[in-house]
């Protein structure tokens, strides 16, 4: 975790929150451009298709109209956050122009029925971020939608780790995550990434803004918050709220449509 220039930080999947935190965009001035995350878990006889998809990354999907980002991401065992990996957990993020290309995208006959035919269980939600900081890869999503008074939220964090700090980093995550699975008002907490150990993503769904920032000012995540005030964790970091759209399938035999 890293201290941003506001005093906030990220781990396990948040940031310390703070009164000014959601980006208010000028009247006509949302971007159409949608994110998409999805999650998969192969069937067994899949796992070496799943491993050359991982290792491939964005050459699977490369010209798949409107898309203008995408990470083939791997998890922890159980789709956790732990440091061994998952044989058949993988993730994807993606940005596209419009929500008609994630949709494309998605759809029987897009790239992403490659996953979905060879996957015991499969979800997918598009999503509008609301409140921006930091990139990823240079990248940085565009605000495509106001801050909400109510209903779901969710959350993305990445971090690229310093090999320096990361025996440090990796002692103060497990409280923080055992905590957030138990969260009151967690739809959803995954832990994905594209290396392990070293490059880091969390994603969450809540059911509201109240339940999120609640859990961010208690516990173990506001020690680890307090804590990365004293150490330079991350060389790139990039924290994402948004706003859920259309979900699909489900996750760990839950619905969250």
């Amino acid at each position: 975790m890293r201290a941003n220039a506001d005093g906030s930080s990220v781990v396990a999947g948040l940031e310390a929150p703070h009164p000014a935190h959601a980006v208010t965009p000028a009247p006509g001035a949302l971007s159409p451009q949608v994110a998409l995350l999805a999650l998969v878990d192969l069937e067994p006889r899949s796992r070496g298709w799943g491993w050359m998809r991982f290792v491939t990354g964005r050459m699977a999907v490369r010209g798949a109209p409107g898309l203008r980002f995408v990470k083939v991401l791997g998890s922890g065992r159980g789709g956790g956050f732990g440091t061994a990996p998952s044989p058949t957990i993988q993730g994807l993020f993606c940005v596209f122009d419009d929500a008609a290309s994630a949709d494309a995208f998605t759809s029987p006959t897009g790239p992403f029925q490659a996953w979905r035919s060879r996957a015991r269980e499969c979800f997918t939600v598009t999503l509008r971020a609301y409140s921006v900081r930091g990139s990823w890869s240079g990248m940085r999503p565009a605000i495509g939608a106001s801050a909400p008074v109510d209903g779901p939220i969710a959350a993305l964090t990445r971090a690229s780790i310093r090999p320096m700090r990361a025996r440090r980093f990796w002692r103060m995550e497990p409280p923080a995550e055992r905590e957030l699975q138990d969260a009151p008002g967690c739809l959803l907490a995954t832990g994905v990434g594209e290396a392990p150990l070293l490059r880091q993503a969390t994603f969450t769904l809540w059911d509201s803004v109240a339940s999120m920032d609640a859990y961010a000012r208690t516990g173990a995540h506001l020690a680890a918050i307090r804590a990365s005030a004293q150490g330079d964790f991350f060389s790139e970091s990039m924290f994402v709220r948004f706003v859920p759209e259309d979900a699909r399938g489900t996750w760990r035999g839950r619905g969250l449509a």
